[in-house]
């Protein structure tokens, strides 16, 4: 899709095979990575379902993980979309979105993992994904601004999220929090009160 300009352009394929509109997550921050299920950094699944949680938690609504199975390094993931569906979640507890299975490197690769390579390419202008779990940051207007290696941990990488995250709720694409309870409550009284006056 060489006329696509940001993130939300792309519609790779879900779990079962239907295009997944990445325009749904206008105005967040998405950690994309490539997973496989037998790699020696399959553990790291543990290290981004508690980075979703922990930023969900303190952000909610304005950030998401989006894992990508990919067989194409060593043959580590080669069961079914289906198959590595039930791997994450039983093994991992993941309760981000993991979409159908592509490939991120050569002719067949998908489109967006083409767009991500060009726009950031790796360490020395590598364009290729070198291995299982590499990830790609996007801010909340489609663009890349961030892209690791596999050996850097999820966890690593929460203070560099929240950070894009408080810089789009000051351009506005992403909502202030919302005041906490006590706040909310007060607030009802407040207008009662005025009423009863008038």
């Amino acid at each position: 899709m060489a006329s696509a300009t940001t993130f939300y352009d792309f519609s790779p394929p879900d779990k079962k095979g239907n295009p997944y509109p990445l325009t749904n997550f206008k105005g967040k921050v998405v950690l994309v990575v490539n997973t496989a299920s037998k790699c020696g950094f399959t553990p790291q699944f543990a290290g981004l379902e508690k980075l979703y949680k922990s930023i969900e938690a303190k952000h909610p609504g304005a950030f998401t993980i989006l894992g990508f199975p990919c067989n194409q390094f060593g043959n580590q993931d080669p069961g079914s979309n289906d198959d590595i569906q039930s791997f994450c979640q039983v093994n991992y507890g993941v309760t981000f979105p993991v979409l159908g299975k592509i490939d991120v490197n050569g002719s067949k690769a998908e489109p967006v993992f083409e767009w991500i390579k060009a726009q950031k390419p790796g360490l020395f202008g590598v364009k290729r994904v070198l291995w299982n779990f590499e990830k790609a940051l996007i801010n909340s207007k489609g663009e890349v601004v961030g892209r690791w290696r596999s050996i850097t941990k999820p966890e690593s990488l929460e203070a560099t999220i929240v950070k894009e995250i408080e810089n789009a709720q000051k351009s506005g694409d992403i909502p202030a929090p919302a005041p906490t309870a006590t706040e909310t409550a007060a607030a009802p009284a407040q207008a009662e009160t005025e009423a009863k006056e008038a």
